[in-house]
């Protein structure tokens, strides 16, 4: 083990375990409804990132909403933008990033997702979850849906373990206030850092 000789290498070495400290993306998975957005920008402000949602960075690059993306290319059109999308915010550090509901269903997001800085899962109610989306119009999932409960009880049962694959922590938002969600999570970097 070397031996530090005088303090530009102390100081030098302090500030390379700050920036890596500040360097780990804070990544929010879950299902839609499960507060990944709202969560991710309060987050973000109070860590002082940028902060960063794949659904509406696609929007923002295709000038289209999601549910025309999913008219006219499917779902799996839609997948495909999503990982690249995801690719493409992974390179960045420092950053806080919500994603879409569906993006752990390809492997390949998900060891993604795994490498890219501490994973939140936030888990939620089925109840929770119909409530937090029963007025979204946006959602092309439920939009198709005959029954939303049936819908988000499915999509919650397939994804769950994807969802806790990824996580380096699951947070169960159910019942919980904004401030609740991002002082636990805040919590949890700083136990890392």
């Amino acid at each position: 083990m070397p031996i530090l000789r005088n303090e530009l290498q102390v100081g030098t070495i302090v500030e390379y375990c700050d920036m890596t400290k500040n360097s780990i993306n804070v990544v929010l998975v879950g299902p839609m409804g499960s507060g990944k957005t709202t969560v991710g920008r309060r987050l973000a402000s109070e860590l002082d990132r940028e902060f960063f949602d794949t659904d509406h960075e696609i929007i923002d690059r295709t000038g289209v909403t999601i549910e025309c993306i999913f008219d006219i290319e499917g779902e799996k059109g839609f997948r495909r933008r999503e990982s690249k999308m995801l690719e493409d915010l992974c390179n960045m550090n420092n950053v806080v990033l919500a994603t879409g509901g569906g993006i752990v269903l390809k492997p390949e997001n998900r060891v993604l997702l795994k490498k890219t800085g501490l994973v939140f899962y936030l888990s939620s109610s089925i109840e929770q979850l119909l409530k937090r989306t029963e007025k979204s119009k946006t959602r092309p999932l439920l939009e198709q849906s005959l029954d939303r409960e049936k819908t988000i009880r499915d999509l919650v049962s397939d994804r769950d373990e994807l969802y806790r694959e990824v996580a380096s922590s699951v947070i169960d938002t159910t019942g919980k206030q904004l401030n609740e969600v991002v002082n636990i999570i805040k919590g949890e970097i700083e136990s890392v850092a």
